[in-house]
């Protein structure tokens, strides 16, 4: 069996008052967490930060852990950075892809359609884990005004995990509530080869703060958290039933959702 991660995050944007603070602890905490207490050899755990982190390395290290696989490995992909959506308001209804926020987002985004197309090549019997700890919100032009203007804080520097799609020059969504995602009806969860937990529902951020004097993703801090407090041995539907309760509790606007087949959720972490 071999057990690899590749474990991505990204504070540092070109746009301004748009940089985050907590991706790049995020990346080095998963790691941490895989290499100490679920044994991933050290050398199997890839991690890339910042200027690093262009849409190519990206796709390269996705690549990477996915090569050779077989039955039975371990693969875990974990991101933390700014999340967006590709708007599609050309049709009698508006809809949207979600896309993740690599350094050169300027030029580049990497999509959903593009990370499904990787894990639908997945070996029958691979074990693969995506953490996905930003936004894919389809509600910018709903959103609390706070959570958009650059700058912005909070006492505990709260911000949200969202780049704003007008920042590239690109169309935003004008009708959020009713817009609806590209991959509705196409991938039903039953037909996943991987498990997906991510940071909050389509239509919500988020959020980046200072949480025990360090700054994180709250999703995955509290994951960490809940993990941790379970001794390691937690089942991923557990792990998201314990993290909403934990962020509802520190009153984090969000929901981390699981997506995968039922028993992918049923499934110990990192097994």
């Amino acid at each position: 069996m071999v057990q690899k991660a590749f474990c991505v995050g990204i504070n540092d944007y070109p746009y301004e008052g748009s940089d985050l603070n907590g991706c790049v602890n995020d990346a080095y905490d998963w790691a941490e967490l895989l290499r100490k207490h679920f044994d991933f050899p050290s050398s199997d755990v890839k991690l890339i930060t910042d200027s690093d982190a262009t849409k190519k390395n990206i796709m390269d290290g996705l690549k990477t852990l996915l090569s050779g696989s077989g039955a039975g490995d371990v693969l875990v992909f974990t991101n933390s950075s700014h999340g967006t959506y590709i708007a599609d308001t050309s049709g009698d209804e508006e809809r949207y892809d979600e896309a993740l926020c690599p350094y050169d987002v300027a030029e580049n985004l990497v999509t959903d359609d593009e990370l499904r197309e990787l894990f639908l090549n997945l070996p029958e019997g691979v074990h693969m884990t995506v953490i996905s700890d930003s936004c894919h919100s389809g509600t910018v032009t709903r959103a609390a005004i706070g959570d958009i203007i650059p700058g912005f804080r909070t006492p505990d520097h709260r911000r949200v995990r969202f780049l704003n799609p007008a920042l590239r020059g690109e169309n935003i969504l004008y009708n959020p509530w009713k817009a609806r995602t590209g991959k509705e009806g196409k991938y039903p969860e039953s037909k996943m080869k991987e498990i997906l937990l991510s940071g909050c529902k389509d239509s919500e951020y988020s959020y980046d703060a200072l949480i025990e004097g360090k700054y994180h993703g709250a999703m995955t801090y509290f994951a960490i958290n809940a993990i941790v407090a379970a001794n390691y041995k937690i089942t991923y539907a557990q792990l998201v039933e314990r993290v909403n309760y934990l962020l509802e509790e520190a009153a984090y606007p969000q929901h981390p959702q699981l997506e995968g087949n039922k028993e992918n959720k049923k499934r110990q972490m990192f097994t």
